[in-house]
């Protein structure tokens, strides 16, 4: 019983992390490879999860100028923004 339950956390773990993995891809085509920034696209990589979390949810209730992050922004769900948020605050 215990096994299965450690079994079960394990794939839980593997699956959010490869969820933030996938989040992550669509966000690194404009932000740059890991996040790092790209030209005048501002990085991602090691800032406050709760700073961009904060950020899409302004992006998304269009209270934050955007070109498109606006659009953008309304695509992901609570927990795929959640996912990537933590992603990219622990990459440096």
């Amino acid at each position: 019983m215990i096994r299965a339950a450690l079994l079960l956390v394990s794939f839980a773990s593997a699956a959010a992390a490869q969820s933030a993995n996938v989040v992550a891809e669509g966000c690194v085509a404009c932000h740059g490879p890991g996040g790092r920034g790209s030209g005048t696209v501002p990085p991602l990589a090691g800032r406050d999860a709760a700073d961009l979390a904060a950020a899409m949810a302004a992006f998304r209730a269009d209270e934050r100028p955007a070109t498109i992050m606006n659009r953008i922004a309304r695509g992901y769900t609570e927990a795929e923004i959640a996912a990537a948020t933590a992603y990219f605050s622990e990459l440096r």
